[in-house]
C-alpha cells in the first residue's frame, strides 16, 4: 500500500450568470453499480449567479469500512468503522448489540473486502478518513449484505462533478443521475493542490469546470 496521500480541492466562479449547485460524488463506472452497491453524495455546493464563489474540498486515501446509520436514504453517522488498504479484508460481528470489525488482515490483491459475520443481514459502506475525523465520509453503500456474505470493493477515487440541485449530502444515490458530468478527476493524479473555475456558457448554458 503506497503512503496515504490527500487531495485538496477548491472550486470557484466569478459572475456566473445563474446559480449554480454542484454535486460531487464518486460514482465511476464500476461492475455492480446501482445493483450490489451505490454512490453516496460527498459534497453539495451553491455558486451564485453574481460575484465571487468558493468551496472546498478535502479527500485523503486512507480507506475505511463502516457500519453506517441511514435515515429517509441519507447516511447521517457511523455506528464503528475500521481503517482498510487496499489487499486487506476485514470481518464484522456483532455481540451484545455492539458491532465491530476485527483488525484488518491479509486478504485479495488489489481489493478491499469484508466480511458479515454477525448473523443477520447488515449494510456495510466504504469510505475514507480525513484527518481529524472520527468516522469515514462514506463513499459507497452496500445494502443488505446476507450473513456470511461478503463485499468486495474495488475503490478508484475517480471524482465527478455534475450540475443538480436534487440531491444533499450524504444522500445514497439509488439510480444513475440524469444529467451528464461535467467534471471527471482520478484524485490520485492530482497534485495535492488544485484550483477549479466554474464557468457557464451564456449562449448554450453549458457548464465547465476549468483548472487555474
Amino acid at each position: 500500500m503506497s503512503h496515504a496521500f490527500t487531495r485538496n480541492l477548491t472550486f470557484q466562479s466569478n459572475d456566473l450568470g445563474k446559480e449554480a449547485t454542484i454535486m460531487l460524488t464518486f460514482d465511476a463506472d464500476m461492475e455492480g453499480l446501482y445493483e450490489d452497491f451505490f454512490p453516496v453524495v460527498w459534497k453539495v455546493s451553491k455558486f451564485g449567479k453574481t460575484g465571487p464563489y468558493r468551496a472546498h474540498a478535502t479527500y485523503t486515501s486512507q480507506l475505511a469500512f463502516s457500519k453506517p446509520q441511514v435515515v429517509d436514504g441519507n447516511i447521517i453517522d457511523a455506528e464503528t468503522c475500521v481503517k482498510i488498504n487496499d489487499s486487506e479484508k476485514t470481518s464484522l460481528t456483532e455481540a451484545n448489540d455492539v458491532y465491530h470489525f476485527s483488525p484488518p488482515q491479509a486478504g485479495t490483491s488489489g481489493v478491499l473486502q469484508a466480511v458479515n459475520n454477525t448473523g443477520a443481514i447488515q449494510d456495510i459502506a466504504v469510505g475514507f478518513m480525513n484527518a481529524g475525523d472520527l468516522m469515514p465520509k462514506p463513499a459507497l453503500y452496500f445494502k443488505e449484505v446476507g450473513d456470511g456474505s461478503h463485499v468486495t470493493a474495488e475503490f478508484t477515487p475517480v471524482l465527478r462533478a455534475y450540475i443538480t440541485s436534487d440531491y444533499q449530502e450524504t444522500a445514497i444515490i439509488r439510480g444513475a443521475i440524469d444529467t451528464p458530468a461535467i467534471w471527471s478527476q482520478n484524485l490520485a493524479a492530482l497534485p495535492e493542490h488544485t484550483t477549479w473555475t466554474l464557468k457557464r456558457d451564456a449562449a448554450s448554458g453549458h457548464y465547465s469546470v476549468v483548472q487555474v
